[in-house]
């Protein structure tokens, strides 16, 4: 029996997206298109595979048996085409779509850039929302590259990798009134501060690492980016607490002046994670080396 490997990708997107309209977004065909070759793998398997419903569809139950073996199959097949492929950085053209949260937006990306720029002039970095959960990355359904920042849950078709950590540190005015060469800790509770809201369940961080001190923090205005928050420290006499490596870029603005915490706040991983099917792929193993690299001379450079 001869089976159309092109139906295989349609039925994973059905699968990841529940959705005919996103699916046929994601593959870059038409909904007609998309409906032919669902109906064509209907034929083929004798099964509906998907049932509409009011908000999307629903795989039926052979759908949700053969899902595994079919996206195993693919990256299997995936894995022996890169493999026959040889990589060379400095000829490849190639648009990796990656999403970093805030913080790795600024602390690792522009060195990301112009270290793949040196390296292959030919790769384009793509950046796109970190999003409140991983599945609004595309990280999970495989058309992001990587996802980089706080990994929580991932589920099984994610490979995770340990990047870096990084500390916290405390941001003021340089002229502030009340706080000379470090904060104290009834200081710091007496202060108004300015707090970043990351996306997601990323926003308990520093709350928690608070909460393990029993160090109470009165926040007057919350904002979504850590380039809001200098504006909003240089004209005000509130604090903030932002990691070690943003505030090393602090340091260089005149109007304000980087504090050790009142106590120490420990600690915080920073990762990134791909889809399962890129493990094996020369270009993919070649960037995630780059930023490995990166984060490892980051982390020398702050010790």
């Amino acid at each position: 029996m001869r089976y159309d490997l092109n139906l295989l990708p349609v039925f994973l997107a059905l699968m990841e997206e529940r959705s005919v309209t996103r699916a046929a977004a994601r593959l870059g065909i038409t909904q007609p298109a998309l409906s032919n070759s669902l109906n064509r793998l209907r034929d083929t398997l004798r099964d509906p595979l998907f049932i509409r419903e009011r908000y999307g569809i629903k795989p039926t139950q052979l759908a949700e048996e053969i899902a595994p073996t079919i996206e195993a199959a693919l990256a299997q097949l995936d894995d022996l085409i890169l493999n026959q492929q040889q990589f060379q950085p400095a000829n490849t053209e190639r648009l990796f779509t990656l999403a970093p949260n805030s913080y790795v937006e600024i602390v690792l990306m522009p060195a990301l850039v112009a270290r793949a720029r040196e390296r292959a002039p030919g790769i384009k970095l793509r950046m796109t929302a970190f999003g409140n959960d991983l599945a609004e990355t595309g990280v999970i359904s495989g058309t992001t590259a990587m996802v980089l920042g706080r990994i929580v849950d991932p589920p099984d078709n994610l490979v995770v990798q340990h990047l870096m950590d990084d500390g916290l540190a405390c941001v003021v005015r340089k002229d502030h009134p009340g706080v000379r060469d470090r904060i104290s800790r009834e200081q710091y509770e007496m202060l108004k501060h300015v707090n970043v809201l990351p996306p997601g369940r990323l926003r308990a961080g520093v709350f928690q690492a608070l909460g393990q001190q029993n160090l109470k923090r009165e926040v007057a205005v919350s904002v979504t980016h850590f380039l809001a928050v200098p504006e909003m420290l240089a004209v005000t006499d509130y604090c903030a607490t932002l990691p070690k490596l943003i505030c090393r870029s602090l340091e260089r603005d005149p109007r304000l002046k980087v504090l050790p915490t009142p106590v120490d706040l420990g600690t915080f991983p920073v990762e990134m994670a791909w889809h399962v099917r890129y493990r094996h792929d020369p270009a993919h193993r070649w960037l995630r080396s780059l930023i490995g690299e990166l984060a490892k001379e980051m982390t020398a450079q702050a010790q």
